[in-house]
């Protein structure tokens, strides 16, 4: 790949937390996360669909993503990098960053192509890095599946023999989609979630949960559970 650049299911569709429970959580994450050494820093791929079917919502997504690097970069502790696949065959991956700014820049030069989905090829990559350096976990968005679902999901199960959850969230109600993003989920010992236009606030919260969680583990996890934040709980109560 180019350095250019379920175990359970659930809804989204919930009352969105507040920007000040965000916050409450974030506050909560500095306290609550314990540093580790410079080379057991956490490490989430983020990984995006930009093929021309997500054109619809896909100045939302990059408004939600950038403002969810933006939060993981004030917990601080975690590494992110950024992998996209749109085109023919184009699939590529930045390097890591701990900068939000920096990974913002990168989100905004991404621009949809048509093409075929490279699931495969993200989750092939991702097992190629933690077989380099350990990698806490994946998040994917997407919105539809045109692969090999069997391919597909020996990736997954390998991820999940390694260790490293994929977090899998779907735009739109494309069932083909749904059935495999359930299956990597399980697989990988992650979790599918499905959302909308609606959901795009409790998302948010949700990711910073996941940010946490690949920083910090499930022992920072809990503690931030405690604190009354939805993502957190959301995430205590899928994850296996």
């Amino acid at each position: 790949m180019s350095d250019k650049l379920t175990k359970k299911s659930g809804s989204l569709n919930k009352p969105a937390d507040s920007k000040s429970d965000l916050s409450s959580f974030l506050e909560a994450a500095r306290g609550s996360v314990a540093a580790p050494a410079e080379d057991e820093r956490g490490r989430l791929i983020f990984a995006l669909d930009a093929t021309m079917s997500r054109q619809p919502m896909w100045d939302q997504a990059c408004h939600l993503q950038e403002e969810m690097f933006t939060e993981a970069g004030r917990v601080g502790l975690l590494d992110v990098q950024l992998v996209f696949f749109r085109g023919y065959g184009e699939c590529k991956s930045s390097r890591w960053v701990s900068n939000s700014k920096e990974l913002g820049a990168m989100m905004r030069k991404i621009r949809v192509q048509a093409g075929r989905t490279q699931i495969r090829k993200v989750l092939d990559h991702a097992l190629a890095e933690t077989r380099k350096k350990r990698v806490q976990a994946v998040v994917y968005i997407g919105d539809c599946m045109e692969e090999n679902p069997d391919l597909v999901c020996d990736k997954a199960g390998e991820l999940g023999l390694l260790g490293v959850p994929v977090f899998v969230f779907q735009e739109g109600k494309d069932r083909v989609a749904e059935l495999v993003y359930r299956e990597i989920g399980r697989l990988s010992n992650g979790v599918y979630l499905n959302f909308d236009e609606g959901s795009a606030a409790s998302l948010r919260g949700l990711l910073a949960a996941i940010a946490t969680f690949s920083a910090g583990g499930r022992p920072a996890l809990e503690r931030l559970e405690q604190t009354g934040h939805k993502g957190a709980q959301f995430l205590i109560e899928h994850l296996s």
